[in-house]
């Protein structure tokens, strides 16, 4: 029988056998840049959702007033704080959130993994209508121009992004850039050497380091 790449099963065994060993240095790191750096864009009474959420740790490090979390991966509930709203579904199908009630959506290293264009199209579209006035949508992902073909060490990754595409993209949907980064944080964590929190804290103050070692795009829209 055969067992597709983006059913729950398959993804919950994809990511067990990737990052298994990495998730307590993971939620370290994450809740230093949650802290240090993404705090300024979440208001501390936010509805944010973390989109793609993986095992949780932008959203369970944020502070702010709703949370919810959205995977296909049913795995990923287990991961999350108890004051986390989690929503198992495809992404790029309508989302069990109402029209207008969200301050924040937060994505990282999602974007990628989306099976086709049209797809992120479809999400994009749902985070407009599920983002209320003013709201701000922030994604960070592996930019293709500075990673080359190491993108492709990574089985499901499916889309090759930059900055500028995805900027173009959320344009497109009626977003508003306020912050395009060409370069942000380093690629990733998986079988690297964890590096002291720190020195984590100590990057995010240096943005010419960033232009360095950053190979991820960061951009941050708001919708009008």
């Amino acid at each position: 029988m055969k067992n597709s790449l983006n059913s729950p099963t398959a993804l919950e065994r994809l990511y067990r056998n990737r990052f298994d060993g990495h998730a307590e240095y993971r939620m370290r790191v994450w809740k230093i840049l949650a802290g240090r750096f993404f705090s300024q864009y979440v208001a501390s009474d936010a509805t944010v959702l973390d989109l793609g959420c993986g095992h949780g740790e932008f959203i369970n490090n944020i502070h702010c007033g709703k949370k919810f979390a959205m995977d296909l991966n049913a795995g990923v509930r287990q991961q999350l704080d108890s004051d986390v709203i989690f929503v198992e579904q495809d992404c790029s199908q309508r989302w069990e959130i109402a029209d207008a009630t969200l301050d924040v959506i937060f994505s990282s290293n999602f974007f990628e993994h989306v099976p086709s264009k049209q797809a992120l199209s479809d999400i994009i579209a749902e985070a407009g209508r599920c983002i209320r006035s003013g709201g701000r949508l922030i994604a960070m992902g592996p930019n293709i121009r500075f990673v080359g073909s190491a993108y492709w060490d990574f089985w499901d990754h499916h889309l090759p992004l930059t900055e500028s595409s995805v900027a173009e993209l959320l344009e497109m949907h009626g977003f508003r850039i306020e912050r395009s980064l060409d370069r942000f944080l380093p690629y990733t964590m998986v079988n690297k050497r964890p590096v002291p929190a720190a020195f984590i804290a100590l990057y995010l103050m240096l943005p010419v380091v960033w232009k360095i070692f950053g190979k991820q795009f960061l951009i941050i829209a708001a919708k009008p």
